[in-house]
């Protein structure tokens, strides 16, 4: 995912819009079903928001650093939290009511392009997620999901054109796959020279045998 991030000069809306707190590894900072009530700002860490199934099964959609929001169906009249959000690391973040955000929104509108920037965003990567989850077979998922990632470096998250810091349990979170899946699908690839894995960092070799995957038929 494209990770647009909100710039130094305009966290002081957010800072002033909102109130701070804090959290601890693993801490809950909202639930799915909860009334959205406000929009949150990172600034210092890393959350993970999740969905909850009805077996109690947690998919990891997406995780979210430092610079950047979530929350954003605040913006939407008496609507839900979709996901739930955790602190993956210390977190510190401010949260920050919509009315009072709107009034720096309605004077910069910097901040009110970047803010619609997010949205997209947001509706892009669910898109893409849906992809996956419907019409991708294991080997696709997992490819796409490194393809994709890989093709937005971004420093503070460790990204880089070739390679991603997930380990394969963070694979199998957010494709929803089982461990074990990922595991024999990494080690095949690893044995044909595709990737290379380390813990916590996986990097492609051929980005082209992945891409194929992902090639409808008749197109090469």
């Amino acid at each position: 995912m494209n990770q647009i991030k909100i710039p130094e000069h305009l966290t002081p809306c957010f800072e002033q819009a909102g109130r701070l707190h804090t959290y601890r590894p693993n801490e809950a900072i909202y639930l799915q079903g909860e009334i959205a009530d406000g929009i949150y700002f990172i600034r210092k860490g890393r959350v993970r928001a999740y969905y909850i199934t009805n077996t109690g099964k947690e998919l990891t959609y997406e995780i979210i650093e430092k610079g950047r929001i979530f929350g954003e169906s605040s913006f939407l009249s008496q609507c839900v939290r979709p996901v739930s959000v955790a602190s993956v690391t210390d977190v510190e973040l401010f949260v920050c009511d919509l009315e009072h955000l709107y009034s720096y929104m309605a004077e910069s509108e910097e901040l009110m392009k970047i803010m619609l920037q997010l949205l997209s965003n947001t509706c892009n990567h669910l898109t893409e997620q849906l992809r996956r989850v419907t019409l991708y077979d294991r080997y696709q998922k997992i490819a796409s999901l490194l393809l994709h990632e890989t093709k937005h470096p971004d420093r503070d998250r460790g990204v880089t054109a070739s390679s991603i810091p997930y380990t394969q349990e963070d694979l199998a979170l957010i494709l929803g796959l089982n461990r074990v899946t990922v595991n024999k699908v990494l080690n095949e690839w690893k044995r044909n020279g595709i990737i290379a894995v380390a813990y916590g960092r996986i990097t492609i070799l051929k980005r082209k045998d992945l891409e194929e995957l992902l090639t409808p038929p008749g197109t090469l």
